[in-house]
């Protein structure tokens, strides 16, 4: 919900020695702090606390809440239990027997953590069999296994290109490419989201670019399923479009694998674009129940990346645990058993969709309701929290200024009568967009 400034965040005063502090009212009963007031804040603070109020007068102050998961369903928070629409768990693999054995299994008989990096003595054989099961699931030679999904694109863009290159970027991918690419020193454009044509020019400045500057390399980076959006990438055409002009692809399946394909590969596999895409990008994180993210691709490549992706080299390896969970859950993904998961996500996505868009289907199992102002959609999710629903509020920087939303997700584990509850509570507000602004419900 909006929050007050900051400097009205300290209404309550006491005395601790010569210090004056406040309990900061914005927390949750039970979770109160105390922080000093601007007249004993350091000079960094007080310039923090100055920004921090900006964002506020903006609606998008955060809050970290704490919450606890109840089964695979619900979390408990400081108020109650709600039905929970923003988790990435596509197919309900975190609370799954098997899953949760299989890290249970590694804790007790590898430990708890690796121990060092993987080029000391933290690269175990959980790690090098994971990473066998990714590739072959990818339809790659290898895959090579990350802390998480951002350190894999801090680490894999930076190896790839450096300040003699170009790399062009789609307007709505993920912060960690973003990051990613700021990092390597690349010249950079962005295209608008899903733009072929503004693509097609970059590129072509780009190839004349490098070509009179003694060459370089053009990196193309886009998603699969954007993460905020639930849209797709016209992979298709972006494949022919960087291969006429010499350029290399990341494309990130964050959102895609579990879901897309038969044996829920992702959309590369899915349109048979496996052996045009140089670089694949995946988390364990979300349909795989784990945590940690990979590089799939080439033998040089992963041989490249191990000698020059530097938030590989120097971090410490993932857990067993992680490893073992993420493996156990593809194999789930890729059973009979993962086709019926699969299924069920659709089918509520379908639901939703039909309830909120008639004669519309839905792209991925991200369903967006954009509001527009950052303090409408603060608004709107704390309307339905209150009614037993967590949907998430999406505000600046995630999305752009003017385009704050609601981001709904359907998994597995839910039921038809939480889907039915969801739609029951979100139709209103959805009619009630398209009535003002028929344009803003479509996207």
């Amino acid at each position: 919900m909006p929050c007050d400034p900051v400097n009205k965040f300290l209404p309550d005063t006491t005395t601790r020695g010569s210090e004056a502090l406040a309990v900061n009212s914005t927390l949750p009963t039970g979770f109160h702090r105390l922080i000093p007031t601007r007249s004993f804040m350091s000079d960094l603070d007080r310039i923090l606390a100055t920004e921090l109020e900006a964002w506020a007068a903006a609606d998008l102050t955060r809050t970290l809440q704490s919450v606890e998961p109840v089964g695979s369903r619900h979390l408990r928070h400081a108020d109650g239990t709600c039905l929970n629409f923003a988790s990435n768990d596509y197919l309900g693999l975190t609370r799954h027997p098997g899953v949760c054995d299989a890290a249970a299994r590694a804790v007790r008989d590898l430990g708890s953590g690796s121990g060092a990096s993987r080029l000391v003595s933290g690269s175990l054989m959980v790690h090098h069999r994971l990473e066998e099961g990714l590739a072959d699931w990818m339809g790659t030679p290898r895959a090579l296994v990350f802390g998480s999904g951002y350190a894999a694109a801090l680490g894999v863009i930076p190896a790839l290109v450096g300040p003699k290159d170009v790399v062009i970027l789609d307007k709505s991918v993920h912060a960690c490419c973003v990051d990613g690419a700021h990092l390597s020193g690349a010249r950079l454009r962005v295209c608008r989201h899903n733009d072929l044509d503004q693509l097609e020019d970059h590129l072509r400045w780009a190839r004349r670019s490098l070509t009179s500057s003694n060459g370089g390399r053009i990196l193309v980076v886009t998603e699969s399923v954007f993460s905020m959006g639930g849209d797709l990438a016209p992979l298709e055409a972006v494949v022919d479009l960087k291969e006429r002009h010499g350029a290399w692809l990341l494309v990130d399946e964050a959102h895609a694998l579990g879901l897309f394909g038969e044996s829920g590969t992702g959309r590369i596999r899915q349109l048979g674009l496996e052996k045009r895409v140089e670089v694949q990008m995946g988390t364990l994180g979300k349909s795989l129940a784990s945590s940690g993210g990979f590089v799939a691709g080439s033998t040089i490549l992963v041989d490249y990346l191990i000698h020059r992706a530097r938030s590989f080299m120097f971090s410490t390896a993932p857990t067993p645990a992680a490893s073992a969970a993420a493996f156990e859950a593809l194999a789930v993904i890729r059973s009979v058993e993962g086709q019926t998961l699969r299924k069920a996500v659709w089918d509520h996505a379908h639901r939703v969709v039909d309830a909120l868009h008639p004669r519309s289907t839905p792209d991925s199992a991200i369903l967006p309701v954009i509001l527009g102002a950052a303090a409408e959609a603060v608004s709107a999710a704390r309307r339905l929290r209150e009614q037993g629903l967590w949907v998430p509020a999406i505000r600046y920087p995630t999305v752009p200024r003017d385009q704050a939303r609601l981001r709904i997700t359907v998994t597995a584990g839910h039921t038809l009568e939480d889907i039915d509850r969801l739609v029951k509570a979100i139709t209103p507000l959805a009619a009630r967009i398209q009535q003002a602004n028929p344009a803003a419900s479509e996207s």
